[in-house]
């Protein structure tokens, strides 16, 4: 029972469009993204920090869907649909460095939300070699286009 002044009682102040997922030790996620630096595979025009904003946005989705803080496979997962990890096709390529514009930045909310968004749960519950492998066999099914 909520006793305390200012807690939030249901879900209406919780859920619903442009609020983002909730979970436990979010900021954790930060901490692991800083493992992947400088181990992505990047093509002209796209930055390493846009591509890991946009990835721990995945990766804190994935993570309170499952009731828990991020770890280390949550943001995995998000790198190998977006294909940071190796080497992408080429139209991924394209389409990524659209949608993970500005991510990092000051106005990067939207975006990150975007993103987080448009990864279907199923594919959220995918190990990330199964996202991986399923990345290969067309990039689109996974990531909902």
């Amino acid at each position: 029972m909520a006793d305390r002044p200012g807690e939030v009682v249901g879900g209406e102040l919780t859920a619903g469009p442009g609020l983002g997922n909730q979970g436990p030790d979010q900021g954790y996620a930060l901490k692991l993204a800083e493992r992947f630096a400088g181990q992505l595979v990047l093509a002209a025009g796209e930055r390493e920090d846009d591509a890991l904003a946009g990835c721990v946005a995945v990766a804190l989705r994935r993570a309170s869907m499952f009731g828990r803080a991020p770890v280390v496979h949550d943001l995995r997962l998000a790198l190998e649909l977006f294909g940071f990890l190796d080497e992408a096709d080429a139209e991924l390529v394209a389409w990524r460095r659209d949608q993970f514009a500005g991510a990092a930045g000051h106005h990067g909310y939207h975006v990150k939300l975007r993103l987080a968004d448009l990864i279907p749960s199923d594919t959220l519950r995918l190990t990330p070699a199964a996202a991986a492998e399923a990345r290969t066999d067309n990039w689109r099914t996974p990531l909902g286009l």
